[in-house]
């Protein structure tokens, strides 16, 4: 481990982050670039968003901070010294509860303390003190199986907690949980935060809900896609604790949708004819039932053809990694336009939510194949062909000349999804054949 650094005064950043950047080598030997140029400093008092969709780069940049991968390119220094491996002083809690099943609460807890050879009465005094911090007194026998969600992730942050780290990574802690326990345990966070009871000078916190960004942090770092970098800093000076009602955290809601959707920032799927083909695209795996839902219930009152994201998020329950694919595939496909933090439907966007089934899938497809290539050049490979049919892997290997291949298998199974419901061809998942056996 590294050593951990004396602060040398409260102004000191607690991190620094310059330049960062980290990319992976793909199987063909070429380069997948995940982050670019990030840079994010850390003060003692704050809490430090980093907001956005899953595959920005948010969890990567924590392991980068963590010590657990190292930058390709850029320098990550805590307390002034380059994070070279995992250090001492920097704790993390993640999704997942990933506790030791066979460990009590208390062992589980004192583990990390163990691994750091701290005296044995030492780990019992700190480890039952963690334990009573985070509401969890009287379950200290008590194994992971008798615990609910929430008593499971309060075990990881007393894990965390026990080590009195200056700095607290949360990747998406309260993701996992039901949507009161999660409201609970942010609560609770943060009340203890406010209060100076917890053993930690700063928190950076992912996610990809802006209504807890907003609640929880001081700054907010937004995230963009392809590759991973950061478009804006929002500060939250609203005082805590923060009322969800209250005009001021609706107006700062309102303003991270529009910076996320403004054309800067949008992490939209690519449309970029490349060598006659036009494959050179990236596809959401957004299901035609959420497209269709979408559009009925922005083209019906109160919205009646244009909403407010947040509302339509409110009112569906959505949040924007399932949101923003939708609307963004709506604008890909010409039946809606984002702009300004909102969704307007354009006028066949109106008529297919006001269409019978037959009509909505004739519409489907016909936008399907005037605006998405990669349809359209499946479709004029099977018309081309005596057979009527080709191997799913004619088109990967197209595919993954612009993108790694696990996105690749993602944007073909997209692509069959739509298709399906639009009826242009047909996929047999068995033999991975795609055909024109039941096309319109």
């Amino acid at each position: 481990m590294n050593a951990q650094p004396k602060m040398n005064a409260d102004t000191q950043p607690l991190l620094d982050v310059v330049h960062a950047r980290k990319s992976f080598t793909k199987g063909d030997g070429g380069e997948l670039l995940v982050l670019e140029d990030v840079n994010l400093t850390v003060r003692p008092g704050e809490v430090v968003g980093l907001l956005g969709r899953s595959g920005s780069g948010k969890s990567t940049l924590l392991r980068l901070i963590a010590g657990l991968s190292k930058p390709s390119g850029g320098k990550v220094n805590y307390l002034g010294t380059p994070v070279t491996g995992p250090a001492e002083g920097i704790s993390m809690v993640f999704q997942s509860f990933a506790l030791f099943p066979w460990l009590t609460v208390y062992e589980n807890v004192a583990l990390g303390l163990e691994a750091m050879h701290v005296a044995r009465d030492e780990i019992r005094r700190r480890s039952l003190a963690a334990i009573d911090l985070i509401g969890l007194d009287g379950f200290e026998s008590a194994y992971p199986r008798e615990l609910s969600g929430g008593m499971r992730q309060r075990v990881g942050f007393a894990r965390a907690l026990v080590v009195h780290p200056n700095i607290l990574l949360m990747d998406e802690p309260f993701s996992a949980l039901d949507v009161l326990t999660a409201e609970t345990l942010r609560t609770d966070f943060l009340e203890l935060w406010s209060d100076g009871r917890m053993p930690i000078k700063g928190v950076i916190l992912v996610t990809h809900n802006i209504e807890e960004a907003v609640q929880m942090c001081d700054r907010i770092l937004v995230f963009a896609t392809n590759p991973g970098r950061i478009v804006s800093e929002i500060q939250v000076t609203i005082p805590r604790p923060r009322d969800r009602n209250d005009p001021a955290f609706a107006g700062l809601v309102e303003q991270i949708y529009v910076e996320m959707t403004a054309k800067k920032g949008r992490t939209t799927t690519r449309i970029s004819p490349a060598g006659g083909s036009g494959i050179d695209m990236i596809l959401p795996r957004v299901s035609s039932n959420i497209l269709a839902g979408l559009l009925e219930t922005v083209a019906a009152p109160p919205f009646s053809g244009r909403a407010d994201l947040p509302e339509i998020a409110s009112e569906l329950t959505l949040e924007i990694d399932e949101l923003f694919p939708a609307a963004e595939t709506l604008q890909m496909l010409r039946f809606a336009e984002i702009e300004g933090g909102d969704i307007h439907l354009l006028p066949e966007g109106i008529a297919f939510a006001d269409a019978e089934v037959d009509e909505r899938k004739r519409l489907f497809a016909r936008h399907l194949l005037a605006y998405v290539p990669l349809a359209a050049h499946v479709r004029r490979v099977l018309d081309e062909r005596r057979t009527h049919a080709a191997p799913s892997s004619r088109f990967l290997d197209e595919l993954e000349d612009h993108m790694s291949p696990e996105v690749a298998e993602e944007t073909l199974r997209a692509l069959v999804s739509w298709a399906r419901y639009a009826e242009i061809f047909a996929y047999d998942d068995e033999t991975g054949q795609f055909s024109l056996e039941n096309p319109t």
